[in-house]
């Protein structure tokens, strides 16, 4: 059976026929589950806040003061994002000395101004530098689809609370498909707004550049709900977008090389059934894509980007970080001035001749990931890590790179491993993404 909707649930609190202490203390008692990944998928649980939060949800219901959709609905937030009161670790071991945030994150707030309940502080890949989801400071949450694959990071713990109910929608960021990658290897919906929309103070950076927050949930319409609180707008949900005669681009390169055949197939039979359905996909060159290795051969933004943030961090507590993320963020050391300079100028060229091609398209389509969650052992050596890391960001780095929106959609069959499909717009055509994803999503989904 499907996981409730943000949606769904409230209208059950509307009509009286479940509580926010209700919701609250079974997402509490799933977390707590020795059998279940709640050890592992959290590094904080709030479960006396979160208790009180919704008891006042429900009063304030009583009184007729239901501020959104998301009132006394329990989310869960990335361990990167600042608490009031609580250290920000990030995933690491590194800040555990750190002093206590002094506010809420914009986001965090957000979240608590509309309502939601928050439980507790995900896991993740430590300072949110790969996208397999592993972790050896705070163990890897098992994939709810295979118990001894991984989550896909690096918001690893959120897409794993939202599929084992543990929350009904989480925040996480999204630098090079942090958002997109769990959600696609998890069966969940994963959106990454256009970054500049959603504030990113008060969260630990990876790379200021390509940083960006975006939810995690059951539904595209529960990730457009999340979507607008995160970018205080209006909390809406577009309406869907007719699916006839929209025109979607698959790149012929890059994105579509070394598919593993479950998600090749998968992604097949997705299209097949939009095409169906009279949407256009025309299979174009956008040979440009081919040019993002050599782009960012020397580490690109998030490895100089990050290693400015971490350099003294680093100087005092190297030996305490994850081995396989400090060798990322040391790429960053040897990059100079001129290099940055030059990447910043040769990410503007990219943006510039991909949108004259894509512009034309409704949006870009492609595999989310072009693997499935690999096994956990599989990423427990340093080659395996590094091989499985590439693959699974491959492709949804290339929204992050030319400053896109995107959304992964569940695509795969029952008794299949899940598999994302990807709708990639321009920017700030957010709006518009959700809309179409609306009509698409049951598509993808049942074919």
């Amino acid at each position: 059976m499907a996981n409730p909707t943000i949606i769904q649930l409230a209208a059950d609190l509307a009509a009286g026929r479940t509580t926010s202490r209700k919701l609250t203390e079974e997402a509490l008692a799933r977390i707590e589950d020795p059998k279940g990944e709640g050890k592992r998928a959290f590094v904080k649980v709030w479960k006396d806040q979160a208790l009180a939060a919704a008891d006042a949800s429900d009063g304030l219901r009583k009184a007729g003061l239901v501020p959104s959709a998301l009132a006394g609905i329990p989310v869960s937030i990335k361990n990167l994002c600042d608490v009031a009161g609580e250290t920000t670790l990030s995933g690491s071991k590194a800040l555990d000395d750190a002093k206590p945030a002094t506010a809420d994150a914009p986001v965090v707030a957000r979240l608590r101004a509309a309502g939601a309940v928050i439980v507790g502080s995900t896991n993740m890949s430590e300072f949110a530098f790969s996208g397999v989801g592993f972790n050896p400071h705070y163990g890897t949450p098992g994939n709810p689809a295979d118990r001894t694959r991984v989550p896909g990071g690096s918001s690893a713990g959120a897409a794993v609370s939202v599929a084992d109910r543990m929350a009904v929608a989480a925040l996480g960021t999204d630098t090079g498909g942090s958002v997109r990658i769990p959600a696609a290897v998890c069966g969940l919906v994963g959106f990454k707004p256009t970054a500049r929309r959603v504030p990113i103070d008060g969260v630990v950076p990876l790379s200021t550049s390509l940083d960006s927050i975006g939810p995690l949930a059951n539904s595209v319409e529960d990730c457009a709900l999340v979507d607008a609180v995160f970018a205080s707008e209006p909390i809406s949900v577009p309406d869907a977008a007719p699916l006839a005669g929209l025109r979607f681009a698959i790149p012929k390169h890059f994105v579509m090389d070394e598919l593993d055949p479950t998600v090749a197939k998968a992604f097949e039979r997705a299209c097949s059934a939009l095409a169906a359905k009279g949407v256009k996909i025309e299979q174009i060159e956008l040979a440009e894509l081919n040019e993002l290795p050599a782009i960012n051969a020397k580490g690109g933004f998030a490895a100089s980007e990050a290693y400015a943030w971490h350099k003294d961090l680093i100087a005092r507590r190297g030996p305490d970080y994850d081995q396989l993320v400090y060798p990322r963020i040391m790429r960053g050391k040897d990059m100079t001035a001129a290099d940055y300079i030059e990447l910043l100028a040769k990410r503007a060229d990219l943006c510039r001749r991909v949108s004259a091609i894509t512009s034309n398209y409704d949006a870009v389509i492609m595999p989310t990931c072009a693997i499935v969650a690999p096994t956990i052992e599989e990423v427990s050596t340093p080659e395996g890590f590094t091989k499985k890391n590439l693959l699974l960001l491959r492709n949804t780095t290339v929204g992050n790179f030319l400053d896109r929106c995107g959304i992964s959609l569940p695509c795969h069959a029952a008794g299949e491993l899940p598999v994302g499909f990807m709708l990639m717009g321009e920017a700030m055509a957010d709006k518009r993404v959700l809309a179409m994803a609306r009509s698409v999503a049951p598509v993808v989904a049942s074919s």
